[in-house]
């Protein structure tokens, strides 16, 4: 029997990715009361009130990229803080089908959570032995969780549907804001349970994340998942909105 994952340790801090568009941090205050709820939960600890101007101004330069913000706790205190931006390649942003997801699943009970905890050391390792995959993570009686570091939706029936924020996964700030331009596009969401098997049987898979945005999933565990649609529609709207924002 494989063993389970170690859970994240709390004592190496928080951190957040965000998008960097036109020298601007997209979404910036999801992101930071995203980590201030986690820093006060966690650690009993505000965040420093000077993060959000260093977190802007890490972005000068930048026309498309990846800021990450991190920091460490101690004795109910920031201890340490730092914001650092960085170009990325315009292909990983909102990447069309041909360079969708080949998720395999990977069995994670009680690793991931609602905090976005700086100790990746097993997701990291996991990755590496996957390859090109990406590791679609399970919870203890196989509902999906999460996809490594990205949210999951699938089209059933017609209906978007997206595992619940029940405490086993991060709140996503792109997964909010996919749900609010699904409704703007008159697309039915539901927040349930999903299972691997309801990926294989739906529609449409697809990941939600910050910094990509939303990419389709291809396959799961070598199985292809048909259809792009829904997801192509759901991807320009919020396109349009992190960039026009």
């Amino acid at each position: 029997m494989t063993a389970p994952p170690p859970s994240p340790d709390p004592a190496r801090g928080l951190f957040e990715t965000l998008l960097v568009a036109e020298e601007r941090p997209v979404a910036l205050a999801r992101h930071l009361e995203r980590l201030a709820r986690s820093a006060r939960d966690l650690y009993g600890a505000e965040l420093p009130p000077e993060l959000a101007v260093e977190a802007i101004a890490a972005c000068a330069g930048v026309s498309l990229g990846r800021e990450r913000i991190d920091v460490s706790f101690e004795a109910g205190r920031a201890r340490e803080w730092t914001a650092v931006a960085v170009a990325i390649d315009p292909a990983e942003f909102f990447p069309p089908w041909e360079r969708g997801a080949a998720l395999r699943t990977v069995a994670a009970p009680d690793w991931s959570g609602a905090h976005k905890l700086a100790d990746r050391d097993w997701l990291e390792r996991t990755e590496a032995g996957l390859g090109a995959a990406v590791p679609l993570l399970l919870g203890a009686e196989g509902a999906v969780l999460e996809a490594g570091r990205a949210n999951v939706f699938a089209v059933l029936d017609g209906v978007l549907a997206t595992p619940p924020l029940d405490g086993r996964i991060l709140p996503g700030t792109a997964r909010a804001a996919a749900v609010e331009v699904a409704g703007e596009l008159g697309i039915e969401v539901a927040a349930r349970p999903l299972s691997a098997e309801d990926l294989r049987r739906g529609g449409e898979v697809f990941l939600t994340s910050s910094v990509r945005g939303i990419r389709p999933a291809r396959s799961l565990d070598g199985v292809e998942l048909p259809g792009h649609a829904t997801t192509d529609r759901l991807a320009e709207a919020l396109r349009r909105r992190w960039l026009e924002d």
